[in-house]
């Protein structure tokens, strides 16, 4: 029973993915249809599985709140002039567990709108997928710039959208990706202001002193490392990155 659960959930999250990617028309899509309504061996439903849970981290990179908060984390690595410290695998699950906070809204909508009435068998998996779909639709418009969507519209060479209705997925994921992009990056630009400072202050005091052999990372890294921990530095990050969304 819980793993034909789970498998029904596999193809929902199949579902919300394959009409994303414009294939609402494709033979896979009602492949996925008839899966989630005949009697599969059990081989072959933990095959399609785990298949179908591949497309999950594409999904959280392109959907979510992850990619921003991701590249802010390894600027502020970058800024203290750490190379493998804090490691990757941190700041990964890091930046994991800030998306699920950020994103907790949305997911609860989702499941609400579309994964409940699915297990329910209250409605098809394409009408479920496509519900589901609508809380990250307006999640990712909130944070989208207009200059980005109309970019990415004229790179698509489709016509303008003229309501919100008419916005594309092909066209809002990757406008999304790129402003969530920017926004990383003026992050970045801010935090990196005054580690850059503290480098250019202790360059400039040990020319004064003659002490040109002496890098001044020596010197600037624990000074960078201790205002980062007078501050709090940490939480203050976490807090200004779930703080900056439009839920």
């Amino acid at each position: 029973m819980m793993r034909s659960k789970w498998f029904l959930v596999g193809l929902f999250v199949a579902g919300i993915f394959l009409p994303i990617t414009g294939w609402c028309a494709d033979p896979i899509q009602d492949a996925i249809a008839r899966a989630s309504s005949e009697d599969y061996s059990p081989i072959l439903r933990s095959f399609l599985l785990l298949s179908l849970l591949s497309f999950i981290p594409l999904m959280v990179i392109a959907l979510t709140s992850f990619t921003r908060i991701i590249v802010v984390l390894s600027l502020v690595r970058s800024a203290l002039g750490l190379q493998q410290t804090p490691p990757n695998s941190v700041l990964l699950t890091l930046a994991m567990f800030l998306t699920l906070f950020s994103m907790s809204p949305v997911f609860q909508s989702a499941k609400q709108s579309g994964l409940d009435p699915y297990l329910r068998h209250e409605m098809p998996i394409q009408a479920a997928a496509a519900r589901a779909f609508e809380p990250f639709k307006l999640f990712m418009l909130r944070q989208t710039r207009e200059d980005d969507l109309l970019a990415v519209v004229r790179m698509a060479k489709v016509p303008p959208p003229k309501s919100v209705q008419d916005i594309g997925a092909l066209q809002l994921i990757p406008a999304f990706m790129l402003s969530e992009l920017r926004t990383a990056f003026q992050i970045g630009f801010v935090i990196f202001l005054p580690f850059l400072l503290i480098d250019l202050v202790v360059a400039a005091i040990l020319m004064a002193l003659g002490m040109i052999m002496l890098p001044p990372t020596t010197i600037s890294l624990p000074l960078k490392i201790l205002l980062f921990l007078l501050i709090n530095g940490w939480t203050l990050l976490a807090q200004a990155l779930l703080s900056g969304y439009h839920l």
